[in-house]
């Protein structure tokens, strides 16, 4: 597909998903969780923490988004002696004209890649933390503004424990997903033997731009549009809450995780063609939003429980309310 041949429904989020999609899936197969995670994460400003073992496609994946969806991409590869300034810029001397001109730094950019984000010192993953929150750099007392859409997709090894520092909590709970991409089944990768067998050399550049941006900021506004019924809401703070009184955990969820549900259930009923979203947005985003922001307790640390393990607990203890999607329905044409 050329950079021409763009989707007809612009401004419509699954139109703009299930474009997408398909043109990730002419590179990789398996994704789609990934790509759905990407696209909810893009249309309401969030940004996205991947975890996975060396070699499952965690960068190739957020650079084939970056390509489909038309956005500007950088590639930042973290490292213990990579400076704050290597990320945000910095004034450069110039002798010749006796002035101080600005290097912009690769966080300029609409889909900024943090690879490998902690191996970074903890003063370098935090130059990242005014950029994700407040949508600006400031670089020797100059606040500047970055581009639009932004969004920072960063890469960990979940494994690797020598020569890492931890994202502190404040970096996680900037991140709206926490997504963990598994080791792909025999047929997948069966399937993606054969794909590179014919095509040895295929990558980001084999494929097109179905989407453009002002496409997604139209999506954005339509997505946002999306109808929250007080039972789903009801529901949101009823999952957030239950991690705050859990037995293993000492920090539970934050005010940030509900907005961080409010956002997701809209905009994934969005890119399923919903206008209405449903309780089972919540209980499918759960775990991606979740699971990163506890803090468990040293007893649970000691009893190897995983945050994953305190979520799917929690889902299991809060009761999914009952929806009536002939009247979701209604009301968010009424709305409309």
């Amino acid at each position: 597909m050329s950079e021409t041949d763009r989707t007809d429904d612009r401004g419509d989020p699954q139109a703009i998903y299930e474009a997408v999609r398909n043109e990730v899936d002419r590179v990789l197969v398996g994704n789609e969780a990934a790509i759905e995670h990407l696209t909810i994460a893009l249309l309401t400003r969030g940004h996205l923490l991947i975890e996975g073992v060396p070699g499952v496609a965690k960068t190739t994946i957020a650079s084939l988004f970056a390509r489909a969806t038309g956005l500007e991409f950088t590639r930042i590869q973290m490292t213990p002696d990579i400076l704050p300034a290597d990320i945000t810029g910095t004034h450069v001397y110039h002798e010749d004209a006796g002035e101080f001109d600005l290097r912009r730094g690769p966080v300029f950019s609409n889909l900024v890649v943090a690879d490998e984000i902690n191996r970074a010192t903890p003063k370098t993953q935090s130059a990242l933390l005014e950029a994700m929150q407040e949508r600006t750099v400031t670089i020797e007392g100059e606040t500047l503004s970055l581009p639009e859409p932004f969004m920072v997709v960063a890469t960990q090894n979940p494994i690797e424990m020598e020569g890492v520092f931890e994202l502190p909590e404040a970096q996680r709970d900037r991140f709206m997903f926490r997504l963990a991409i598994d080791l792909p089944d025999r047929a997948v990768e069966s399937k993606l033997l054969d794909r590179f067998d014919s095509e040895p050399d295929l990558g980001p550049d084999d494929i097109g731009r179905p989407v453009a941006v002002d496409d997604i900021l139209a999506a954005r506004e339509t997505a946002m549009a999306v109808h929250v019924a007080d039972p789903v809401k009801a529901y949101i703070l009823d999952l957030v809450g239950a991690t705050r009184s859990h037995p293993d955990v000492t920090v539970g969820a934050s005010p940030r995780a509900s907005l961080a549900f409010l956002d997701g259930v809209k905009a994934r009923a969005a890119v399923r063609g919903r206008a209405y979203a449903i309780p089972d947005d919540a209980k499918a985003l759960a775990p991606q939003i979740l699971a990163h922001r506890l803090v468990l307790s040293t007893d649970a640390d000691l009893g190897n429980v995983a945050p994953d393990d305190v979520v799917s607990a929690v889902l299991e203890s809060v009761d999914v309310p009952d929806a009536d999607i002939d009247e979701l329905e209604s009301i968010a044409g009424e709305t409309a």
